[in-house]
């Protein structure tokens, strides 16, 4: 920490020192993890002297924070650096800088070094308290700044500009110790790692004493937290920490693991004020088969068991899901197990994805029959069955009142405003931007196939 306060001042000085100030231009890929580490970044460069731009052009530092989780998501990036080239031959004092899960794997770091050596710096993972320190080398000489290793520190303390003024995320630990067999990000997160209770419930403090409406926890496997932690803390005691800070506010969490999902985090959920009432729970597939190549680690009557618990106990209780479509060799019957499992839980929605070879991880290398046109027909039934479910479920809030999170102006129908109901219902109504960012309660009057709409009341 004192190395990191100590770079900030060094590049502080140097920016000062320039006759006018430089601008950052920081763009983010990926998942909300991805973008928790972009607003430290961008508050760490803030620090520094940095203004902050969306253009390139204007830019006297560039900076990409990048995803792994798709090598289409890579290519995007290869494809952006090359892009740039241009803009930094016409200025050589630009500042290039790529760090995120992309660039902890050696084999990304040696393509950066050799195709694109006009980046300046190269920070791996998990590191942005680095950044500085790298900023450091670079105005001091250095040709290249690098460090891709995966690092094992937990970012605390460090400065942060937060993209909403009433939605706030806050990771609650980092990496993941699953290894599923399609997923790349124990390899670029490393293991599982928590923050000290006492430094989360500080920093929540702090949030909602500063107005935020909406917080989500976040981490690779949330459910794991407290398993390295000397303290007696598991993630369901910590929800129920949170959940005795005073104010008027949200809690959101993902994501969420079958695995660890037990009765304790389902009670908590139910029973806790400032609790979401929803759960995203990804099963990935219906079929045990396709289960036990993916390394889930746990079976569809055991995903089935713990939506019947919390059902239980609350009938309609919001429930959305991941599913992967056209893992290697998902035979038809094992599709259809996925199709016989959406009927049976009623998902309010899904995030689906046709799979796609992850180079790195053991899924990339298993045999696999299906063609993309079956794949893609697959998807087709898939998107159609949860537009069925969906239209049905969002029925049954006609009539109720939903308390609403305003998020902002629908961009669809002027005059109209767009929210987040506690169980995660997109809820459309006519308002004021004034109510942006509030909480208002909303008359259901209307349901539809993605959304409910309705009309403001008391």
């Amino acid at each position: 920490m004192k190395e990191m306060e100590n770079c900030i001042r060094t590049v502080r000085a140097w920016t000062d020192s320039l006759p006018q100030k430089p601008l950052a231009y920081v763009h983010t890929f990926g998942c909300q993890l991805n973008a928790a580490d972009g607003e430290k970044l961008c508050g760490l460069l803030q620090e520094m002297g940095y203004g902050m731009t969306d253009s390139t052009q204007q830019a006297s530092l560039i900076l990409y924070n990048t995803c792994a989780v798709r090598e289409n998501a890579e290519d995007r990036v290869f494809g952006t650096l090359g892009s740039i080239k241009k803009l930094k031959l016409e200025n050589p004092a630009l500042v290039l800088c790529v760090t995120g899960c992309m660039t902890a794997q050696p084999t990304v770091a040696e393509k950066l070094r050799k195709s694109y050596p006009y980046v300046d710096i190269v920070l791996g993972s998990n590191a942005v308290q680095k950044l500085p320190e790298m900023l450091c080398d670079h105005i001091q000489g250095k040709r290249f700044a690098w460090d891709i290793d995966v690092s094992t520190d937990i970012p605390e303390n460090v400065p942060t500009a937060r993209e909403s003024t009433f939605k706030a995320a806050v990771p609650v630990m980092y990496g993941c110790n699953n290894f599923c067999t399609y997923c790349i990000v124990p390899y670029v997160r490393g293991r599982e790692r928590s923050r000290k209770p006492e430094a989360i419930l500080e920093e929540v403090r702090s949030l909602i004493d500063s107005g935020y409406k909406e917080i989500m926890l976040l981490g690779q496997n949330v459910n794991s937290y407290g398993k390295d932690l000397e303290q007696n803390m598991d993630f369901p005691s910590l929800l129920r920490e949170i959940d005795k800070l005073p104010g008027d506010y949200w809690i959101r969490f993902m994501s969420s693991h079958p695995k660890d999902a037990g009765p304790a985090l389902m009670d908590a959920v139910l029973e806790c004020e400032h609790l979401a009432k929803h759960l995203h729970l990804p099963v990935q597939s219906g079929s045990n088969a396709v289960l036990q190549r993916m390394n889930r680690r746990y079976t569809v009557e055991r995903y089935l068991e713990q939506v019947a618990y919390i059902r239980e106990k609350c009938p309609d209780f919001s429930l959305t899901t991941d599913l992967i479509v056209g893992f290697p060799d998902e035979s038809e019957a094992d599709f259809q197990g996925t199709l016989e499992l959406m009927r049976k839980v009623r998902f309010d929605n899904m995030y689906s994805f046709i799979y796609s070879k992850r180079t790195g991880t053991k899924a990339a290398v298993m045999p696999d029959s299906i063609t993309d046109a079956e794949k893609s027909e697959r998807m087709g039934r898939l998107l159609a069955l949860q537009r069925e479910i969906a239209v049905e479920n969002n029925r049954r809030f006609v009539g109720r009142v939903l308390r609403v999170l305003t998020d902002g102006e629908s961009k669809k129908r002027p005059g109209m405003l767009t929210g987040r109901s506690s169980e995660n219902m997109l809820v459309e109504f006519p308002g004021t931007s004034a109510q942006i960012g509030q909480f208002v309660n909303v008359k259901i009057t209307d349901s539809h196939s993605g959304m409910v709409s309705g009309v403001l009341t008391d």
